[in-house]
């Protein structure tokens, strides 16, 4: 089960200059081998300082008018660490791990009456082995002066009053990060553990696993050099046999198991590095599989986009066809509905003159009636005066030979 850590750390002057150097970023060759500079364009601001630590502090000193003793060498900030391990951020990914620093930050707002406004900076690593929230802030206390103004007075001493202070910190931040839905269990308390609380470097310096491994190599393993009993009986002849059996014996047996002991325990630390190694080893390929599926993630983003590029050139492309064509064929339409319009004309006019002739010839030879005319006509030449109805029968017997040709 993974933990849920905050870490509080008192700077002075001097220490707050180096604290700020690192939290930003500024130095051009970090000390702290476990920086992945290629990742450092990850890491981000909840509160973004636009000085250093130490000139911010002056300015918010002289905007809030912070009272108390401040001396040189006096504690004016404190910077609070917020982290778990790296397991848990796997875990909840990414716009959960965001989240998560959120929340811590809205936490310490309200934690002891401290108010954003004395928050100097709060920045998120990611480019290190474990995500972390480094968040620097001005110890005040809101008090009463003689008068009984109330005051901002700079005091880290009253601000983490009590011995336990640090133990109902823990308890607050427990107890609030879990009411936001992240499941971790709380750190145990120093009176389990027996270890004094660390400062931020130093916590992250023991537990460096790369330091524990060349401390695990540098050990020796030598069972030390113990008084050989037989040449002890020798000068212990007359003496009570009962130092022999009850002091020296019981000592000698126990270096002897405490020595095995540290034999079996090196041999379980030995084997728990090198699973370490290969765990080690298995988060840096996911990382590489992770990159490369963000890099093909972004090939196929941008073939999307050339695809979609292409597409719209040849719907354009195509368009313009169909605009040309469709133009080209509304001219030729337009030319043939004047052509037919024409012959059109042609047909009425020259019925009209056929008629005409019909009449003039009936005249002329006096024919009985152009109705006989018309019919003789038909008989002997074997075609109609009906026009309209030749072309319809001819075109019937067209379709019906074309149809009989389908079967």
């Amino acid at each position: 089960m993974s933990y849920a850590i905050v870490r509080n750390e008192k700077l002075v002057r001097a220490k707050a200059q180096g604290i700020c150097v690192h939290n930003d970023r500024r130095a051009k060759n970090h000390s702290n081998k476990e920086i992945d500079v290629s990742k450092t364009y990850m890491n981000y601001y909840l509160k973004k300082n636009e000085l250093n630590y130490v000139k911010e502090f002056d300015r918010l000193k002289e905007k809030y008018d912070y009272k108390g003793q401040i001396r040189s060498n006096s504690i004016i900030l404190c910077e609070m660490i917020f982290t778990s391990d790296d397991a848990f951020f796997r875990e909840i990914g990414f716009e959960e791990t965001k989240r998560y620093f959120e929340e811590s930050y809205k936490f310490i707002c309200n934690y002891n009456n401290l108010g954003e406004e004395n928050i100097i900076s709060a920045v998120v690593h990611l480019d290190e082995s474990t995500p972390h929230m480094h968040l620097v802030y001005v110890p005040i206390v809101h008090v009463k002066d003689e008068n009984g103004a109330d005051i901002n007075k700079v005091c880290c001493r009253d601000f983490w009053k009590g011995r336990d202070s640090y133990r109902k910190l823990q308890n607050a931040y427990y107890e609030y990060i879990t009411s936001k839905g992240f499941k971790l269990e709380r750190g145990l308390p120093v009176e389990e553990t027996n270890r004094k609380h660390e400062n931020i470097q130093e916590f992250k310096q023991i537990t460096n696993f790369e330091n524990t491994k060349k401390v695990l190599n540098s050990i020796k393993l030598d069972l030390p050099e113990v008084p050989d009993l037989k040449d002890l009986k020798k000068v212990m002849l007359n003496r009570d046999e009962k130092i022999m059996k009850r002091i020296i014996e019981p000592k000698d047996q126990l270096i002897q198991e405490l020595y095995n002991n540290n034999i079996a325990l090196h041999k379980e630390l030995s084997k728990q590095a090198k699973i370490v190694d290969i765990a080690t080893d298995f988060q840096k390929e996911k990382e590489d599989i992770l990159e490369k599926n963000r890099m093909l993630n972004q090939q196929c983003k941008q073939l999307k986009r050339n695809y979609e590029s292409k597409e719209k050139q040849l719907i354009n492309k195509y368009e313009d066809k169909i605009y040309t064509i469709n133009c080209k064929y509304h001219k030729v339409i337009n030319e043939l509905e004047k052509e037919n319009n024409f012959l059109k004309k042609v047909v009425d006019r020259f019925k009209t003159t056929v008629k005409t002739f019909i009449y003039w010839v009936c005249n002329k030879f006096s024919v009985s009636s152009e109705e006989q005319l018309m019919r003789d006509f038909e008989k002997e030449t074997r075609m109609n005066f009906d026009v309209e109805k030749v072309v319809k029968v001819e075109q019937l017997k067209i379709e019906k030979d074309d149809w009989d040709l389908e079967l």
